[in-house]
């Protein structure tokens, strides 16, 4: 009876000593939220999304009030066409080629007629001292010779005018970036407004929101935050002597209460550092007090953060 009392003692004691299987931990699913804010304040004018929705890429999320930003915008355009409209009125005036070769032979004219003009006077001068016309004839012929001399004048300063290039050029860089500034404050008003309007910028499952239509809204502060799939993996701890097995892209299987199969996955963090065993793990036993935080990001998982897992090499 002694010696079967002290084999089953043996028994049990062994028993006590094996070692659980080292491939296989407990974990927890955790995710990776997409928080979604906007730059800048304002009321929450449109929520188009509830808690649990699921969002498709680019489809509004929330929006908040854009009296302002469309009012700027506004002012923005206005004033780009104003520097639009002033660029083309002095793009009008700058002399052509054709154009200068006109005035040029304007001048040309001007100069021929005034010679007639003076030549037509000293004859009628002379006529008139020895008597053949009376006074008048003369003055007539002395205001043609003024005219034409007037206009020779007015021709050479138009050719002087329109040879002027640096005043004009210069006007004309003024205006060009007039035009750029105004262009430049056009798409910075139109990114305001922009940013007043929030879209998904992945697909992804409405995790939560945090104001209803009609809250005032901090600049910054997020107001829906989204779960895309491939933002979910698993987080369990690995003591040190199953470390030098765990890798990065290491495949592994992951499996929970309810399913079917188990999840693939791959490791895509292992801790550099150790840690103690935290006073909540999802661990049936611990072996050593220093444990080493991996991460393993999962296919298809469907499974939620918080939920707990099993986590097996492949």
């Amino acid at each position: 009876m002694t010696r079967r009392l002290l084999i089953l003692f043996l028994g049990i004691n062994l028993s006590g000593c094996e070692k659980p299987a080292n491939d296989s931990w407990q974990g927890y699913i955790e995710g990776e939220f997409v928080l979604l804010a906007s730059p800048y304040a304002g009321q929450v004018q449109k929520l188009y999304v509830h808690r649990g929705d699921t969002v498709e890429l680019g489809k509004p999320v929330f929006a908040l009030e854009q009296e302002s930003e469309r009012a700027a915008r506004t002012e923005a355009e206005q004033r780009l066409r104003t520097s639009q409209a002033k660029l083309e009125n002095l793009q009008a005036t700058v002399r052509r080629k054709a154009e200068i070769e006109a005035l040029r032979a304007e001048i040309r004219q001007a100069r021929a007629a005034r010679e007639l003009a003076m030549s037509q006077y000293a004859q009628q001068e002379k006529l008139f001292r020895n008597g053949f016309i009376t006074q008048a004839r003369l003055d007539e012929a002395r205001a043609a010779r003024d005219r034409d001399v007037a206009r020779v004048v007015e021709t050479e300063a138009q050719l002087r005018t329109a040879l002027q290039p640096l005043g004009r050029e210069a006007e004309l860089r003024a205006a060009e970036g007039d035009i750029a500034a105004a262009q430049a404050a056009l798409a910075q008003a139109a990114w305001k407004l922009e940013q007043k309007s929030v879209a998904a910028p992945v697909s992804g499952l409405v995790q939560d929101t945090f104001f209803v239509e009609g809250e005032w809204v901090p600049a910054g502060r997020p107001v829906v935050s989204l779960l895309p799939p491939g933002n979910v993996k698993a987080r369990f701890y690995v003591p040190e002597a199953s470390l030098s097995g765990i890798a990065i892209g290491r495949q592994l299987q992951v499996g929970c209460d309810g399913c079917p199969a188990p999840i693939p996955g791959k490791v895509s963090f292992v801790s550099s550092q150790a840690e103690y065993t935290p006073p909540v793990l999802y661990s049936k036993e611990s072996r050593s007090k220093l444990m080493f935080l991996v991460e393993a990001r999962l296919e298809g998982s469907g499974l939620r953060p918080g939920q707990p897992v099993d986590v097996r090499l492949k």
